[in-house]
């Protein structure tokens, strides 16, 4: 499919219905654009020891790219491919610790930085081993504790994330503890881009949540866009919980309720005084998503369930976003406008999503 995306978003209409319906165009999706972004993989705590090995799916049903993550003894951590490189069998079945890597089909084994080790049977194979033996390395981040994978990355993960380091570099980023009680899993029967159109925009929260409304001050809403990752910046009216930000800093002075930093394509990161929020958006087809919620908060400050309860707050985006998938099947809707002033976020993800498909 061939989108354009005018870049006056006075003049731009949004992602044609086609987009989100066409089973056709989410296999064009998974190519030139999954498979070439940061995803959410996994905590740094499954490699946090010598010799620990981390066996994982990569959005599994969409690109099935079956990935692991080592730590040498040295203390280097890894992400390898998991297919053995004689016939194509998954190395790592299970999560543990190991001191190599052995493939059970045949017995090849690797060392825990992928490169080969050894082969029965292959004494008499010429121009072997070679580094097409080797389990390939991915690319791969550590930030916040969490691990990102990239298969093809086109832009570097320190490069998307630029924005959000500068703009947040006071908080103690590196005291974040996950709390597994206040994460979960959430699965919708819509297409995974309407549950971002929906995320990249306030205009619907005097509609749509009337708590998170009665929370923050809508009038001083605000929208910043950078290369790959754009910022909405909530601002609490008096009495609600929010950012004791240091003199010298972009905000100091200003009673910011959260940061909402959305980086391309699907990852959301939703910071608050008591930490971050960070919602994983995953396709599992072009009509099926989970949204996985992972709660992370600051050392010795536990997670706040202000008045804006998330759980509600996403309760509420659902109801809409499938109320949304059921409307685009609609043989009258084609096509919609931007609101310029209300939904650049969502103008600058449509069109890298143009921009992305459109590339070679």
């Amino acid at each position: 499919m061939q989108l354009r995306i005018d870049s006056d978003i006075s003049k731009a209409a949004t992602l044609p219905a086609a987009f989100y319906r066409s089973a056709e165009v989410f296999e064009q999706v998974k190519e030139k654009i999954l498979a070439e972004s940061w995803h959410y993989a996994a905590d740094c705590e499954v490699v946090a020891l010598p010799g620990q090995v981390f066996p994982f799916s990569l959005l599994e049903g969409v690109l099935n790219e079956p990935l692991a993550f080592t730590q040498n003894t040295d203390g280097r951590v890894f992400c390898l491919s998991n297919v053995c490189t004689h016939r194509g069998k998954v190395v790592i079945e299970k999560a543990g610790t190991a001191r190599m890597l052995s493939c059970g089909y045949h017995g090849r084994c690797f060392r825990l930085d992928g490169s080969f080790k050894s082969m029965p049977g292959f004494e008499g194979a010429q121009d072997f081993p070679t580094k097409a033996d080797d389990l390939p390395q991915v690319p791969f981040a550590q930030w916040l504790g969490q691990l990102y994978v990239s298969l093809n990355p086109k832009i570097s993960f320190e490069e998307m994330t630029q924005p959000m380091r500068e703009r947040l570099r006071w908080l103690p980023l590196d005291e974040l503890v996950f709390d597994p009680t206040q994460s979960q899993d959430y699965y919708l029967d819509a297409n995974w881009a309407l549950y971002c159109d929906n995320y990249l925009e306030g205009f619907h929260i005097p509609f749509v949540h009337p708590a998170l409304n009665e929370a923050i001050d809508f009038n001083q809403y605000e929208y910043e866009l950078f290369p790959y990752c754009n910022l909405q910046l909530g601002i609490a009216k008096d009495g609600e919980p929010c950012f004791d930000i240091p003199a010298g800093e972009q905000d100091h002075g200003r009673h910011v309720y959260g940061y909402y930093f959305w980086m391309f394509p699907n990852l959301m990161f939703n910071f608050y005084p008591w930490g971050l929020s960070l919602n994983v958006v995953e396709p599992l087809s072009h009509q099926k998503t989970r949204i996985r919620f992972r709660s992370y908060c600051f050392k010795n400050t536990p997670f706040s369930r202000s008045v804006n309860n998330l759980d509600i707050t996403e309760m509420e985006d659902e109801e809409v976003v499938l109320s949304v998938q059921r409307g685009i099947q609609s043989r009258f809707y084609k096509e919609g406008r931007f609101s310029p002033s209300m939904e650049p976020c969502v103008h600058h993800f449509h069109s890298l999503l143009a921009r992305f498909l459109a590339s070679e």
